[in-house]
């Protein structure tokens, strides 16, 4: 079977690592070739930059540089890692994609969506992910589950920017429900991943009715 793009997404602390796991296991478990990446990163320049970003102060930069910053880092990703790998048969399995840019510069930082639409169709207009697992949790929830350890970049925002970053998300999914699957990440663990696995073997059985 030809390749697919899934990419997960979601807010801090609502256990997108653990996904990536459970996900990488059901599908190498099919027979399937699998490669695990991640954005911003994935490349040397892209872990560059997620380096240089995580580690600077709220505000330090502007939404519109952040935008620029993460589509540069998503077009050397692209060309290195992401298309190559799917025209090898790879599944590609992303840590985030552009729907993180949508709801994080967009909802969070107020950037145009007309502008990061335009740079969606200049970057990559023919490749959207096959599927996305949207792991959705209150902005309380995932930052109570993430406040022991130290706060990067984005976690140092306030509740407000993660409710904005949220509904942008779900309003994602609601205009893409054949695409993106709402996972509810506040139920306890084992039931999140029983979930996991019944959209992954959804899609693998029957992923015809998603293209």
């Amino acid at each position: 079977m030809p390749g697919a793009f899934i990419t997960i997404e979601g807010l801090e602390g609502v256990g997108k690592s653990t996904c990536l796991d459970i996900i990488k296991n059901e599908l190498s478990k099919h027979g399937h070739k699998v490669l695990v990446t991640r954005e911003p990163g994935g490349t040397q320049l892209g872990e560059k930059l997620r380096e240089w970003i995580l580690s600077g102060e709220p505000g330090s930069l502007s939404a519109k540089t952040e935008v620029m910053l993460m589509f540069a880092a998503r077009s050397h990703h692209l060309e290195k890692v992401i298309r190559p790998a799917l025209d090898k048969d790879y599944w590609v399995i992303c840590d985030r994609f552009t729907d993180a840019t949508f709801a994080y510069q967009g909802g969070g930082r107020g950037a145009s969506r007309e502008w990061l639409e335009n740079l969606k169709k200049m970057i990559h207009v023919d490749l959207e992910p096959h599927l996305t697992l949207l792991l959705d949790a209150p902005a309380e929830v995932g930052l109570a589950r993430i406040a022991n350890r130290e706060a990067d970049y984005f976690e140092r925002e306030d509740k407000d920017f993660y409710r904005r970053v949220r509904e942008v998300y779900l309003e994602i999914s609601i205009s893409e429900p054949k695409r993106v699957k709402v996972i509810n990440a506040t139920k306890p663990i084992d039931q999140v991943n029983d979930r996991l696995i019944a959209v992954i073997n959804e899609f693998l059985f029957h992923r015809e009715t998603y293209l």
